[in-house]
């Protein structure tokens, strides 16, 4: 460690630039930057820079050590009342001929096709369909409980609990008490975007808000649930609109330290009303991905989400301040196939990941949702 940190101190020190030398100053000496230099390091700082730093901060927070789990996913619908700009997936519910809506008996079936087999969690999350109220979700998710108690259930965005919330006349501290007493144990990230209005404006104007999102978060982390929170970014956004959203993110943080992990989720432009936007360069997402390293100082990780990045590109990452790339998925999100990413049958198995993750020196750790160490593979044969 203390060869390493000598080696990030030469790099900081060979700067020319005064003022990211300061910022790389800080970074060192465990100093939380601000949203000024947030922003120049977006405008500034090259590549390399920052990503010798957010590695550094990823080797001292947690060594080699890269995150992944066993997990399925249930999107119950596409049929969506929302109409976000940049959203592939989503059917309008004036077209819903061209969607899907699962019952909760469906949804059962898709767990039970997991006996047996070790996954540790379900991610459930879909459109915001008309139909499916809440009591219809809180059916659904004592039903998965029910049958298998040991399965960690993360489930909807903001967008979804919101409407669903607003539905059934409910408070959202109700409302998210009631699905906690169901059986909801965590929260994904989805539906943050951009947070601010006049991004949110221009994609996605008619969903939940930056402040309805926190409060449904919040909500969640009251009463001792954790969560993630995403960023979308590569499309209309400026430098400091991301910040801004990190911003808020960070300070949420410090109050509840209910969020586990950031994910940037990257832009992609095929199927949805914003295909004229030019996708980012690979260059681009390394930088969000290091710079949210930097700035997310009170987040204990940063996860890139491999089906959206590809193979490749996600064993990269994690040279750019990323220890963890989510889990084995096994082909159940359509989400961002349907957009254009990398991965249009996003599966891998065990020992896929393991290997991928290997390949970069990096040590595979199996965690279960909330970050409990399941399993070192770093000295297991998988063949």
């Amino acid at each position: 460690m203390q060869h390493a940190t000598s080696a990030i101190t030469t790099i900081v020190n060979n700067t020319t630039d005064q003022a990211l030398q300061s910022i790389g100053d800080k970074i060192i000496q465990g100093k939380r930057i601000s949203f000024d230099e947030g922003v120049l390091l977006y405008e500034k700082a090259p590549l390399p820079f920052v990503g010798a730093l957010a590695n550094w901060v990823r080797e001292q927070r947690h060594g080699n050590k890269t995150y992944f789990n066993r997990n399925f996913h249930i999107e119950p619908t596409n049929v969506c009342v929302f109409s976000c700009k940049f959203c592939s997936y989503s059917r309008l519910y004036a077209h819903k001929e061209e969607g899907w809506e699962l019952s909760i008996d469906d949804m059962l079936n898709i767990v039970k096709k997991y006996d047996g087999q070790p996954v540790t969690e379900v991610h459930i999350v879909g459109g915001v369909h008309p139909k499916l109220n809440m009591q219809f979700f809180l059916e659904t998710i004592q039903a998965i409980k029910n049958h298998r108690p040991d399965l960690h259930i993360k489930g909807f965005t903001p967008v979804e609990l919101d409407y669903m919330f607003r539905k059934a006349k409910l408070t959202v501290e109700e409302g998210m008490k009631m699905l906690h007493d169901a059986g909801l144990q965590s929260l994904p990230g989805g539906g943050a975007e951009i947070f601010h209005p006049e991004v949110r404006s221009v994609i996605c104007d008619d969903k939940v808000n930056a402040e309805g999102w926190l409060h449904i978060h919040k909500a969640a982390h009251d009463l001792g649930m954790h969560s993630n929170a995403t960023m979308l970014y590569g499309h209309v956004e400026k430098y400091w609109h991301r910040v801004d959203h990190m911003e808020r993110l960070r300070q949420m943080q410090d109050e509840t330290k209910g969020f586990n992990t950031f994910i940037p989720l990257k832009f992609r432009n095929k199927g949805n009303d914003m295909s004229n936007i030019a996708e980012s360069t690979v260059i681009e997402d390394m930088k969000v991905y290091a710079i949210a390293r930097l700035y997310m100082d009170n987040f204990p990780h940063i996860k890139a989400y491999w089906p959206m990045l590809g193979r490749q590109n996600a064993q990269l990452s994690l040279s750019f301040g990323v220890n963890d790339i989510d889990g084995t998925i096994d082909d159940s999100t359509k989400i961002y196939a349907m957009a254009g990413s990398e991965e249009q049958t996003p599966s891998m198995n065990t020992e896929e990941l393991v290997t991928l993750i290997k390949q970069v020196k990096r040590q595979p750790i199996e965690r279960d949702t909330v970050y409990n160490e399941i399993k070192d593979y770093s000295e297991v044969s998988l063949i």
